[in-house]
C-alpha cells in the first residue's frame, strides 16, 4: 500500500475520543480541520494541536480563518481581523495629493493581516489556514461577498500576494480558493449546485487571472463545486480539465489542490446523480486533486461513522486500483507543514514586528 494520506478530517469536540484518535491514526487521514466547536481558549487549542501531532507529527492541522465572519477563532487574545473587503476599499482611499497613497497602505495592511493571522495560529499549534480568498466581488454572492478583496483581479492579487507574503514571514503556507471563480455565482454551493454559464476564455480573462499571476506564490488552491457548463459538466473540483488541462497544464501550477468539503450540496453530484462520500473523494483524486476534505461529519453523522465509511472506502478503492496513490501528491501534502518553529504566544506579544502589524491593520 502506497504511503499517501489524501484525507483531511474534522473531530466533534474539544479533546480527541478514542474514535478521534483512532481515525488520526489510519495510514490514509493526512490532516484535520479544526471549526469553532474545537475552540474553549488558548490553552485548550494548544493541548488539542499537540495531542493530533502526538498521533503522528506529519498531521496537517488546519483551519478556516480568513478574517471578517470566517474567523474560527475570536476570544482569549485572538486579533478580530477585517473582511478583505476592507483592505480593498482601502486601496481606492488615496490622501490628499498623494495618488497611489492607498494602495500602498493596503498592501503594508494585507501583509501585516496576513503576518498576525499566521503567527498567532501558529503560536498554538495550528500549520495552516486556507486563505486567502481569489474569488472577484460581482456583487452577486452572498456566500462570498466581503470575503473577497474587490472586483478588479489586479487588485485581488496584489493584495491576495501580500497577504501572502506575511503568512510566510509567520512560517504559514497559502490556500488561493475558489479556482477558478466563485464570486459570479448567486448560489451556495453549500446548499446547492451553481452554474456558470461563461465562455472559458471570459472566466480565464477575468476570475481566473490571479491564479496565473500567482501561479509561483500560492502553495496550495482550493477549486470550486460549481459547474461550468461550457468547460466541463463537472464542478470544476470534480474536473480533469479544469484541474490538469487549465490549472497545472495552462497555468503552471505545481503546488497541491484540496477539494472544497465532500459534505456539501454542491459536491454531491456528479454526472449528474448523487454520489456517496467515497465516491466523491475518488472522481476528486481521479481527477486531480491531492487531498480531500469531509467536513462535520464527526457530528453529523452518528458516532461520525460517515468518515469510517469513507476510509473504508477509499481502502477498498486503492485495492481494487478504482484509485492510485500518488507520491507527488504526498509531497504536496508534506510541504504545507510548517518548517520554522512558532513563537510562543508570550513571546509574539512582544515582538517588534507583531505590534508594528497590529498597527497596520484597517
Amino acid at each position: 500500500m502506497s504511503e499517501h494520506a489524501p484525507v483531511i478530517i474534522d473531530v466533534a469536540g474539544l479533546a480527541l475520543s478514542a474514535a478521534d484518535r483512532r481515525r488520526l491514526a489510519h495510514p490514509l487521514v493526512g490532516g484535520m480541520i479544526l471549526f469553532g466547536r474545537n475552540w474553549q481558549d488558548r490553552e485548550q487549542l494548544s493541548e488539542l494541536c499537540a495531542e493530533i501531532k502526538s498521533i503522528r507529527g506529519d498531521l496537517l492541522i488546519c483551519v478556516d480563518h480568513e478574517g471578517g465572519r470566517v474567523q474560527r477563532f475570536r476570544t482569549d487574545g485572538f486579533t478580530h481581523l477585517a473582511p478583505m473587503r476592507a483592505f480593498g476599499e482601502q486601496w481606492m482611499r488615496d490622501a490628499k495629493g498623494s495618488e497611489g497613497s492607498g494602495a500602498m497602505n493596503a498592501m503594508a495592511a494585507a501583509t501585516a493581516a496576513g503576518y498576525v493571522l499566521g503567527a498567532e495560529l501558529r503560536a498554538c499549534g495550528v500549520d495552516f489556514s486556507f486563505t486567502p480568498v481569489l474569488d472577484l466581488d460581482f456583487g452577486a454572492s452572498s456566500v462570498i461577498g466581503d470575503r473577497s478583496f474587490q472586483r478588479d483581479s489586479r487588485v485581488v492579487t496584489a493584495l491576495s500576494r501580500c497577504l501572502m507574503q506575511g503568512l510566510l514571514q509567520a512560517g504559514m503556507a497559502n490556500c488561493g480558493k475558489h479556482f477558478p471563480g466563485h464570486g459570479y455565482v448567486r448560489a451556495d454551493s453549500h446548499l446547492e449546485i451553481p452554474e456558470d454559464d461563461r465562455e472559458l476564455e471570459e472566466i480565464l480573462g477575468d476570475d481566473a487571472r490571479p491564479y496565473e499571476w500567482l501561479a509561483t506564490a500560492l502553495t496550495s488552491v482550493m477549486p470550486a463545486h460549481v459547474i461550468y457548463p461550457r468547460v466541463d459538466g463537472r464542478p470544476a473540483g470534480f474536473s480533469h480539465r479544469w484541474l490538469n488541462g487549465i490549472l497545472r497544464e495552462r497555468l503552471h501550477f505545481d503546488g497541491a489542490i484540496f477539494s472544497d468539503d465532500l459534505s456539501m450540496a454542491g459536491a454531491r453530484q456528479v454526472d449528474g446523480r448523487e454520489v456517496t462520500y467515497t465516491e466523491a473523494a475518488v472522481v476528486a483524486l481521479e481527477a486531480g486533486c491531492d487531498m480531500v476534505l469531509l467536513c462535520n461529519e464527526s457530528v453529523n453523522s452518528p458516532g461520525g461513522t460517515a468518515i469510517d465509511e469513507m476510509l473504508d472506502g477509499l481502502a477498498q478503492a486503492q485495492e481494487t486500483g478504482d484509485w492510485q496513490p500518488s507520491e507527488v501528491s504526498e509531497q504536496r501534502r508534506l510541504a504545507l507543514l510548517p518548517v520554522t518553529p512558532p513563537s510562543s504566544w508570550d513571546a509574539l506579544m512582544t515582538e517588534p514586528r507583531y505590534m508594528r502589524a497590529l498597527q497596520l491593520l484597517p
